[in-house]
């Protein structure tokens, strides 16, 4: 299932890490990966360029704009950040997701606050994703302790080069137990499977011009099975019924640890009869979009549920579980609400209001 995006809804990924930990590497997998979408990215030095079939996210070089120290939290404020965000989510570039590349020295929650702050309509935060190099974490947190507040906050954390590991289910555990219910996924190459971040669409058909997609499906390696990101799960459940809110927020409070992603629509029927509501979680994160019912389709929830080693069965039943009995409450949709985007997006006052990734209604 793909879902459908209005311009207002283009996610804005934060991408971070101390150098070394592969950031640059995964963005080029998600390049190579994109399954045809297009992506937006703000690199290192903080430059600003649309991609559609760049081969190598280290070709960006000449079109980026050096700021000497390249700390994008330093270097820029939330004003300056939606200037280039602009220029990236017009609609004639087409971009369907950003990607900020911090610089390894960047502070991932002054990235963060910058993106809710942004006043800019068509972009709406999607997540923190913090990269750690698995063969050098030790060494790192030693010469750099902060790296323990960075995973905390994170949505998302790539354990990368974990192959390089001696000891990498370790390594593994102890990254999970510094994280605050984030995804922790282990790779190597920087290879996760894209649709954790973004929805990947066909390649439209272009007269002229090879896609990146056209050009690298020739050179592919078709040796990947024995990757680590080939071990990732999916589970579809569509229903007809309208779900319960209360029950539904409960099911995404208590979602288990090897969830990674959760996309698609959700019906709460009588508690919201004019809106369907999109939802996008990644690891903690969690947004809902409420938009009008499409005229020409059914009402009915759609989600799609990424991760490693879920249980599909226990998975449905506990959705089967949200659907929805008896009158509405009037109150029921409060616990929903509070993860719908303010209108007019206002800096976060606290950290634990940065924390949960909510606007405050």
């Amino acid at each position: 299932m793909r879902q459908s995006r209005t311009p207002q809804q283009i996610p804005v990924v934060v991408l971070a890490g101390f150098l070394g930990s592969g950031k640059t590497t995964l963005l080029n997998h998600l390049l190579h990966r994109s399954g045809g979408s297009r992506i937006g990215a703000l690199v290192n030095d903080f430059g600003a360029i649309e991609i559609d079939a760049m081969a190598v996210a280290g070709a960006l070089g000449d079109s980026t704009v050096s700021l000497g120290n390249g700390c994008l939290c330093c270097a820029v404020d939330a004003s300056e950040l939606d200037v280039y965000l602009e220029r990236l989510a017009r609609p004639a570039t087409g971009v369907d997701v950003i990607v900020i590349e911090a610089s390894g020295l960047a502070e991932p929650q002054e990235l963060v606050r910058m993106v809710l702050a942004s006043e800019h309509p068509a972009i709406v935060y999607g997540g923190l994703v913090e990269v750690v190099d698995a063969a050098e974490f030790d060494e790192t947190r030693t010469k750099h302790p902060e790296i323990d507040r960075h995973l905390a906050l994170a949505d998302l954390v790539v354990v990368n080069k974990l192959d390089r590991a001696p000891d990498a289910d370790r390594v593994l555990g102890l990254v999970r137990s510094l994280t605050d219910r984030a995804a922790v996924v282990p790779a190597a190459y920087g290879r996760i499977d894209p649709e954790l971040l973004f929805d990947c669409r066909p390649s439209e058909e272009r007269i002229g011009q090879l896609s990146f997609d056209d050009l690298h499906r020739h050179t592919d390696d078709a040796g990947h099975a024995d990757h680590l990101h080939a071990a990732y799960d999916s589970l579809s459940f569509a229903r007809e019924a309208p779900l319960d809110p209360r029950r539904t927020m409960s099911f995404l409070d208590s979602r288990p640890e090897g969830l990674y992603r959760i996309k698609g629509y959700v019906d709460f029927g009588p508690h919201d009869p004019h809106n369907r509501y999109a939802v996008h979680a990644v690891g903690r994160f969690l947004r809902f979009h409420p938009e009008p019912w499409p005229p020409a389709e059914p009402r009915l929830t759609q989600l799609v549920l990424i991760g490693a080693g879920i249980d599909a069965t226990a998975l449905t039943g506990e959705l089967e579980g949200c659907v929805s009995e008896g009158e509405p409450d009037e109150h029921a949709m409060w616990g929903v609400l509070r993860y719908v985007r303010d209108p007019e997006p206002q800096a976060f006052e606290d950290v634990e209001s940065l924390e949960t990734g909510l606007t405050q209604p």
